[in-house]
């Protein structure tokens, strides 16, 4: 019986993985990663270090698990928002102001994406994956602007998605070293460049 109670914490549920990354998102944006401890993750969480390693191994994989949560609320939130070319600088530029609040995961996302650069990176499959599933879903969108005339001319949708995360990949880190440029303006700018409105079929 006693040990029915002790076990019933660390059962791996996707409530409490939920909890653990809810509170490992907290505890990297205020303490950065280096700082943060798997200990103090799990009293944020409301479970004990061992409960904690139960569902995650390490530092690393839960951050790994915090990035990829991110990545797949902002995709949900931005295809809830974005159903034109008008509505997607705006929506960039919101997303932006938000990241710009935890600048601290901001410089973590950049510094994982480039340590999973290397085949033997745990996150490498991930991050492939990632962005080959991003260029291909903002191509597929692209594709129905192309054809209304919308896309500007010379322009493949392919080539448009690879230059989109590009752009907004680099600005984000130009802002990480420099806090003080504008990367809103720049994000702007490049979704004009991207949509001919002058000849567009209505």
């Amino acid at each position: 019986m006693g040990e029915a109670k002790t076990r019933g914490p660390y059962a791996k549920t996707p409530a409490r993985r939920a909890e653990i990354v809810r509170a490992a998102r907290d505890s990297f944006a205020e303490k950065g990663y280096a700082k943060a401890s798997l200990r103090d993750i799990a009293v944020r969480a409301g479970i004990t270090h061992a409960g904690l390693l139960h569902h995650f191994r390490n530092k690393d994989e839960l951050l790994a698990e915090v990035l990829a949560q991110r990545d797949s609320e902002e995709w949900q939130h931005g295809v809830a928002q974005v159903d034109s070319p008008d509505q997607l600088a705006p929506y960039l530029g919101e997303l932006i102001r938000h990241h710009q609040e935890t600048p601290e995961l901001m410089r973590l996302w950049i510094e994982l994406a480039a340590a999973a650069s290397r085949a033997d990176h745990p996150a490498h499959t991930y991050f492939v994956e990632r962005y080959q599933r991003g260029r291909a879903q903002f191509a597929e969108g692209l594709h129905d602007e192309a054809a209304r005339g919308r896309l500007r001319e010379g322009v493949s949708p392919e080539n448009a998605a690879s230059l989109f995360h590009a752009v907004l990949n680099g600005l984000q880190l130009q802002w990480v070293l420099d806090q003080n440029l504008d990367i809103i303006g720049p994000v702007t700018d490049f979704v004009r460049l991207l949509f001919d409105h002058d000849h567009a079929d209505e």
